[in-house]
């Protein structure tokens, strides 16, 4: 049975434009496709644990403008539940300017508009209406002192609390001890570590060196390498599909979508992690944000259960 997933983060609208490559300072590239895109990290994982099957409720905040009301009839469509989305009349929704090249890797500059203003007061009264909540999924597009608040808040409620901890900040290292599964990636783990990652055994260093510095449960995303995992001591590498990438926007929301959902269901972290990798493979196998989430049908037809 699912167990109610609260997602604490950003609500953007994604201005994509695919061209043949990411320009250099100063650079103008001529020709591609322009396309329009809900996103934000928060909600790309809300709208990743509801099409995976997990019942999830969404707290963020959005602009009284045309964007903030389309992201959240959104919501309402994809069965995320908004009674936690906060409209601000004083700032506009956050946008996120995309470029996409050939081989899917992407640029992203982020406006965050009334993300920037989601408080703990916030947090706190809309927790507050989840009483059935058993997982916080959360990451850093937001204020660090509403992150640390509702991590902290969590943590003390006896939620586990899963932190994705993009985009990097140096100073989510002061609450590691609230965090029971923490999600970087390749570039995010080498700055929380120190270690630089080149292959799978600098991975397993980076990991020990973050599990060293409080976190229960490190798991570190290497994009077409899979993942690798370090719990309780054990470490494992969990290889993900070999897929053509189109974009990867929103691959590692999907991740840490599916890795809520899994852990929700009671699946050991190694199966977990295993089936957010099967998720994030076929994401990156279509354009955009939240337009490439899977369904959960999709991951089952690839194997996984």
């Amino acid at each position: 049975m699912n167990r109610k997933i609260i997602v604490v983060g950003s609500m953007n609208m994604d201005m994509v434009v695919k061209t043949s490559h990411i320009p250099k300072p100063g650079e103008t590239v001529l020709g591609g496709s322009f396309f329009m895109n809900p996103g934000g990290k928060g909600a790309n994982q809300a709208v990743s644990v509801a099409r995976l099957g997990g019942d999830v409720a969404f707290i963020g905040k959005i602009g009284d403008d045309i964007f903030g009301k389309q992201s959240a009839q959104l919501f309402d469509e994809e069965g995320v539940d908004t009674n936690g989305v906060l409209s601000d009349r004083d700032s506009p929704s956050g946008i996120a300017l995309i470029t996409v090249d050939d081989l899917g890797e992407n640029s992203i500059v982020v406006a965050p508009g009334a993300n920037a203003h989601l408080e703990p007061a916030d947090v706190e009264e809309a927790i507050n209406r989840y009483p059935q909540g058993k997982i916080l999924l959360i990451q850093l597009e937001i204020p660090m002192r509403t992150v640390e608040f509702a991590a902290d808040y969590a943590h003390k409620r006896g939620m586990r609390v899963i932190l994705n901890p993009a985009p990097a900040n140096e100073l989510v290292s002061g609450m590691f001890h609230l965090i029971d599964i923490i999600t970087p990636n390749v570039n995010e783990a080498e700055m929380l570590s120190g270690v630089q990652i080149v292959d799978i055994a600098s991975a397993r260093q980076a990991a020990e060196k973050i599990h060293e510095q409080g976190v229960k449960n490190v798991v570190i995303t290497l994009g077409r390498r899979g993942a690798v995992l370090f719990e309780d001591g054990e470490f494992c590498h969990i290889p993900a599909p070999e897929v053509e990438t189109i974009d990867s926007t929103a691959a590692g929301d999907v991740f840490n979508g599916a890795l809520a959902v899994a852990v929700g269901e009671g699946k050991a972290l190694t199966e977990a992690t295993l089936f957010a990798c099967r998720a994030a493979s076929i994401a990156v196998t279509k354009m955009g944000a939240q337009s490439s989430i899977p369904f959960r049908n999709e991951v089952l037809l690839n194997g996984i259960k």
